[in-house]
């Protein structure tokens, strides 16, 4: 059974949430940031679930823990605010998915369902994926770039990580914008294809001399061509 961890202040949501997961998954409640913090640092979850408004302060700050504690967990905001700034700034600090309320039970144990299987999908593909100037260690969320003769470690957030694993795991295939989007942000989000472009860019940035192995496609998406 898979375990979750839920941030939410409200009773009734709570109800919610265990009825449409208890088939699939423990549901740990917890009501305000503090609480879910020192949950964190003691036990381990496969999902977040994460509230916006909490009584002492946003889910927005959580992110940024979880991902240091369990960085391969799926992190969704379940809130009321709909409005797309709060969108943006929710995948901006690192979150998969965004379910505004009310929503339907059904659809959330869908949407925790797929992020569930793809991060089983994720953990049970090659762990470490090496080439002549790059490696990506999965388990530890790392990825090295050899400058020289120097291993340097590159400093990526979580959806960058998730970007790159994507397309090395599918070498020399052309991968199109829209279907690196429905699979990093999910076919429900509103974001703009284009948004893969700005990613990959800040990707190859850090990236440097390895930068390359990204190639553009011109008018479809990208490709992963590393040097062997």
């Amino acid at each position: 059974m898979k375990r979750v961890l839920l941030v939410e202040d409200a009773k009734e949501i709570q109800l919610m949430v265990v009825h449409a997961l208890q088939l699939i998954a423990d549901v740990t409640w917890v009501s305000d940031l503090a609480t879910a913090r020192e949950t964190i640092k003691r036990d381990e979850f496969d999902i977040y679930l994460l509230d916006v408004e909490l009584p002492d302060g946003r889910g927005f700050e959580l992110c940024s823990t979880i991902q240091q504690a369990n960085p391969q967990s799926p992190i969704i905001f379940l809130t009321a605010h709909s409005e797309l700034s709060d969108k943006v700034m929710g995948f901006a600090v690192g979150a998969d998915d965004y379910i505004t309320k009310p929503f339907d039970s059904i659809e959330l144990r869908a949407r925790v369902e797929a992020r569930l299987k793809k991060m089983d999908l994720f953990k049970h593909s090659a762990d470490i994926l090496k080439w002549k100037s790059l490696k990506i260690n999965k388990s530890r969320q790392e990825v090295h770039v050899l400058e020289g003769k120097q291993d340097v470690k590159v400093d990526l957030t979580s959806l960058e990580f998730k970007l790159l694993s994507y397309l090395a795991n599918r070498p020399h295939e052309v991968v199109h914008r829209d279907e690196i989007l429905d699979q990093l942000w999910g076919t429900d989000v509103h974001v703009y294809a284009r948004s893969v472009d700005t990613h990959i860019s800040k990707l190859r940035k850090k990236l440097g001399l390895a930068s390359s192995s990204i190639q553009s496609i011109h008018g479809t998406g990208y490709k992963f061509s590393p040097d062997q």
